[in-house]
């Protein structure tokens, strides 16, 4: 990326989810909220605008811009997430002798671990350790439809894109300002229909992984084992979850179909990091963030199951919304990825 002819402006995050847009403008001095704003779409049109030819996605970007934002957006100047399941990121290790023909080795990687062709992807890479035996280094990877559909999008509604990246580093940038996420901390951003794992190693994540169930299949389950309509079980999930109570036994066996495969996904991306990339650095702690967080009891869940300490992570603490009216207690969770964007400063990215 060049700087010629370009003027740094206040940044503006702008994540670009499976189910929805969310924007926030953040004075990163102050840490004052400047202006933010949401909106719910329908995923099949939004996946539509990532992979077809359809506006949708454009025409709705200028719309939030244009009439759904609580306070004001300082500049035109966007960086966007994009959904992590749609990206590959892996760290490994290499003999120091392979640094020279580097591109070939990384892309070898890509081909044994990534499921598309390597010719449709943007494929990225930098050397994040080194030792007298061996380099590590991290690879990430995305299909270039996908970059570059949103980087349309963005264009088409007025914006001008900076920075394009996957929502679990934007997440993993928040907590390392807001939470004690300088130990080696496994990263589970639970969304509405999915669920991102990550690694975050050195202020860098070093494997992730996804799965494609989220806090929406927790209420649907709920709903459907105790018999109760879609918002009693929001409720249910919300106010009582997994937290001591009479009806702990019920929503707990209701909620661990889907808790077990966010688990298992989870010990993969922990055997992954604990077998080939950290033969020395141990897996501190693990940071339940996302909407899915809102269920009490979670955090002692995940401490409980894979005998580490677990907690829901509260960047909002940090945050300060001024003169603005803050969302809703049980609405802040969807802004964490976009708020991670907005706390970026310029000079990190160049």
């Amino acid at each position: 990326m060049t700087k010629l002819f370009f003027t740094d402006k206040q940044l503006v995050g702008l994540d670009i989810s499976n189910t929805g847009i969310k924007v926030m403008a953040i004075d990163t001095k102050k840490w004052l909220v400047l202006g933010y704003g949401a909106m719910d779409l329908d995923p099949t049109l939004i996946k539509e605008s990532l992979e077809g030819n359809n506006n949708y996605l454009s025409d709705n970007i200028r719309a939030l811009i244009k009439d759904k934002i609580v306070g004001e957006l300082p500049s035109d100047h966007v960086v966007i997430s994009f959904p992590t399941a749609r990206s590959y990121s892996r760290t490994f290790n290499m003999p120091t002798d392979v640094e020279r023909h580097l591109r070939e080795a990384v892309e070898l990687e890509v081909e044994q671990y990534v499921p598309v062709p390597a010719s449709t992807l943007y494929i990225d890479f930098e050397i994040i350790e080194r030792r007298k035996k061996d380099i590590t280094v991290l690879m990430a990877a995305v299909p270039q439809v996908i970059v570059d559909k949103c980087l349309a999008a963005v264009e088409n509604a007025g914006l001008t894109p900076v920075l394009v990246e996957p929502s679990i580093n934007a997440v993993a940038h928040l907590l390392e300002l807001t939470e004690d996420a300088s130990m080696p901390t496994v990263i589970v951003d639970i969304g509405p229909n999915s669920t991102d794992i990550a690694v975050l190693d050195s202020s860098t994540i070093r494997v992730t992984g996804s799965v494609s169930v989220g806090g929406n299949n927790f209420t649907h389950d709920i709903a459907k084992r105790l018999g109760v309509t879609i918002e009693n079980a929001h409720q249910l999930k919300v106010l009582n979850g997994l937290s001591a109570g009479p009806r702990q036994a019920k929503i707990k066996a209701a909620v661990e179909p889907s808790l077990s495969i966010i688990l298992a996904e989870t010990r993969k991306v922990m055997r992954y990091y604990n077998e080939r990339i950290s033969d020395q650095r141990k897996l501190e702690q693990l940071l339940v963030v996302g909407v899915g967080s809102n269920m009490p009891g979670i955090g002692d869940y995940f401490t409980n199951d894979l005998i580490m300490p677990a907690r829901v992570a509260n960047p909002w603490q940090q945050l300060d919304f001024g003169k603005l009216p803050e969302p809703a207690r049980q609405f802040r969770a969807r802004y964490i990825t976009v708020a991670g964007l907005a706390s970026l400063r310029v000079g990190d990215i160049w």
